[in-house]
């Protein structure tokens, strides 16, 4: 099991994703001799797990059943213990994409947090790119370390613990993409200028309150930065329901006047007059809710 290879066994030691229902799934540690508790009975790792498909329905003790599923960065967003505020898959689609990262990519990041977007980064770049994150918190980053080992991508990927704003990244231009989630990301554009790669390269920021996306944008602008945009994204769920229309009436049928002998031979229709018809749509909402934080991207120009 690895978060970046897929694996079709469930073996001893791997880090599985219980999925009771939608709206409740909960990681696994999967070790032999071991049992977990749900509320739809006791899941035996040894009888019940090790050895099964990816995607098997585990019947436990009380007769209920459960999915077991390979652990994915989507999952994992959805059912991860958090130690921080995370990001959630809506932002971190938008994140991956606008800085552009692909497989080989070298990503810096601040801070590491939960690590949500840790292991969406991973999954991207890898077989051969590298992650080098930074947390300013040491039971966190220590945690952090601890959970990708586990997920057996820690090749992929450096775990420091120190002060991005005063320290930077522990590295110098070799980066493809930074990601500033800390409270002053003004104080880190510089260290983010520094680790990336001489030419080109994309810097995202992750600010909850306005203030911060403008002190954000004055510091890039002053180091340089290029392309400088910020975005919110939100989402909009449309209501989809069944309304009913009427139809116009337009009068008798001209063709019917202009045509006087196909009137005498045929009979006229006995077909009801159908006055409306009914159809699927979608209601936008009146009102959309506010989000958790802005997305402000930026180039580091290429001469």
């Amino acid at each position: 099991m690895s978060f970046v290879e897929y694996s079709d066994f469930i073996q001893d030691g791997d880090v599985a994703i219980v999925y009771l229902g939608h709206e409740s799934l909960m990681p696994v540690k999967v070790q032999q001799g071991a049992q977990t508790q749900t509320r739809y009975g006791v899941i035996r790792h040894s009888t019940d797990l090790i050895g099964q498909r990816y995607g098997s329905k585990v019947t436990c003790s009380k007769g209920g059943w459960v999915h077991v599923l390979h652990p994915t960065p989507e999952l994992w967003t959805v059912s991860l213990p958090h130690r921080t505020q995370i990001l959630y898959t809506t932002d971190i689609a938008t994140i991956t994409m606008m800085l552009e990262l692909k497989p080989g990519s070298v990503v810096c990041e601040s801070g590491t947090g939960s690590g949500s977007l840790s292991h969406a980064i991973l999954r991207t770049i890898a077989p051969t790119g590298h992650l080098h994150t930074v947390e300013f918190h040491q039971q966190r980053a220590e945690k952090a370390a601890e959970e990708f080992k586990e997920h057996r991508v820690d090749h992929l990927v450096t775990v420091r613990n120190q002060d991005v704003c005063q320290d930077g990244f522990g590295v110098s231009g070799v980066a493809d993409a930074v990601f500033l989630d800390i409270p002053s990301p003004w104080e880190a554009v510089k260290h983010a200028k520094t680790a990336m790669k001489r030419q080109g390269g994309r810097v995202c920021s992750f600010s909850p309150c306005i203030e911060q996306v403008q002190r954000t944008c004055e510091a890039l602008a002053d180091q340089g930065f290029e392309e400088i945009n910020t975005v919110e994204v939100l989402l909009r769920v449309h209501d989809v329901r069944t309304v009913s229309l009427p139809l116009p009436d337009f009068g008798p049928d001209s063709s019917a006047q202009t045509e006087p002998d196909a009137a005498e031979k045929a009979p006229p229709a006995s077909a009801p007059v159908q006055t409306s018809v009914s159809l699927k749509t979608t209601t936008p909402p009146r009102e959309i809710p506010g989000h958790t934080g802005y997305l402000t991207f930026a180039t580091k120009p290429r001469t």
